[in-house]
């Protein structure tokens, strides 16, 4: 496939490989503990293991998987409140289809489903406006999941229904962010990651320039990377490299997608449509300030929680679950008791072995029972 082939070339993977083992040889000469590297986007961790490109990693370089799926840190307590708005007779509750399998202490969306809700999976928010306009007498939901990536276009759709007048149409917003995240996640005592492989799509709308402070403050490289083998193995060697020097910058080899000031039509879209949350709750990570949005006073007339009064709470992860631990880097998926034995993607009890994008459900695809044992 032209333009895609090339960032799958085998002979240009193998000289970043050797240029990547050549410059871990050279960090190992100075230090005893292996170099962390967190990639944040569950889209690079799939990538890392489609590809097996941990496999043919030096010995003292090892990859740490970060929160950057939205649907991983969905809170049990949020999947409840959206099963109780689901479960109304005039509701048709539209949601991504990795959301519909996402356990809350009430089951899953599609459970409900199964058991008479009107629950339904779109691709976009347009289609669940669309359902709306097809079914007046119904009100219709949209489950506003995702960063800054799918937060535009909620917002574009919550002013397409105001300028149409589409009363029936509302969202349940879960929409989240990232530079509070990876703040709160430095700012742990125990945090032993020494650089980051930043979000591509996250940093296609808000840019590179937000994530200065884990440079400045916190002393960690960050590179932006795209998301085919070639992207990853080359931002990985560019972070290798900042460490090597005992340096700290943030760089961006996803240049061809992402620019240093974003996207601002995207941005003016979020800013004028949301405000920021006090905090928000994140499965695995607990309360996080300022990481969530919500729709401003001016759109609240599209805030289901408001239209069908659901009073947030808070329920407890699993006990044998240690999907926080993945997400903080302190486990692999296959340091769990739960992995591959009570957790598996057919029966889930963590929300990430449910996502495409999750970290546990990347280790059970492509390493399956080998990975558990």
């Amino acid at each position: 496939m032209r333009f895609v082939d090339e960032f799958r070339d085998p002979e240009l993977a193998d000289r970043l490989f050797s240029e990547i083992a050549r410059v871990a040889e050279r960090i190992g000469r100075t230090r005893t503990r292996p170099v962390t590297v967190m990639e944040v986007c569950g889209g690079h961790t799939h990538t890392i293991f489609r590809y097996a490109l941990e496999s043919r990693m030096p010995e003292n370089v090892e990859f740490a998987h970060g929160p950057g799926c939205p649907v991983c840190v969905l809170p049990m307590g949020r999947i409840d409140d959206a099963i109780a708005i689901a479960r109304r007779p005039e509701v048709i509750f539209t949601t991504f289809g990795d959301a519909m399998r996402v356990p809350g202490a009430q089951g899953t969306l599609l459970q409900a489903r199964a058991a008479g809700a009107d629950v339904r999976m779109v691709y976009s928010p347009l289609d669940a406006l669309a359902l709306a306009r097809a079914n007046p007498e119904r009100q219709v939901v949209f489950f506003a999941l995702g960063f800054e990536t799918t937060a535009p276009s909620t917002a574009l759709t919550v002013l397409r229904a105001a300028a149409e007048g589409i009363g029936n149409f509302s969202i349940m917003c879960q929409h989240i962010t990232i530079i509070p995240t990876l703040r709160a996640l430095l700012s742990q005592d125990d945090f032993r990651v020494d650089g980051f492989i930043g979000p591509g799509h996250v940093s296609m709308v808000i840019g590179t320039r937000p994530y200065d402070f884990i440079a400045s403050e916190f002393h960690r490289p960050l590179v932006v990377a795209g998301f085919e083998p070639l992207d990853i193995l080359q931002s990985l060697l560019m972070v290798l490299r900042q460490v090597d020097a005992c340096t700290a910058r943030i760089e961006n080899q996803y240049a061809r997608v992402v620019y240093a000031d974003g996207n601002p039509a995207a941005m003016a879209a979020i800013d004028r449509v949301y405000e920021t949350r006090p905090a928000c709750e994140w499965r695995g990570l607990g309360t996080i300030a300022g990481s969530g949005l919500s729709l401003r006073p001016a759109w609240r007339a599209f805030d289901a929680e408001q239209r069908f009064a659901v009073i947030p709470h808070h329920v407890a992860d699993p006990g044998a679950c240690r999907c926080g631990d993945v997400l903080t880097g302190r486990i692999r998926p296959t340091q769990c008791p739960a992995f591959g034995t009570s957790c598996t993607p057919d029966c889930p009890s963590g929300a990430l072995m449910v996502s495409s994008e999750g970290a546990c459900a990347a280790y059970y695809q492509y390493q399956g029972q080998k990975g558990a044992a």
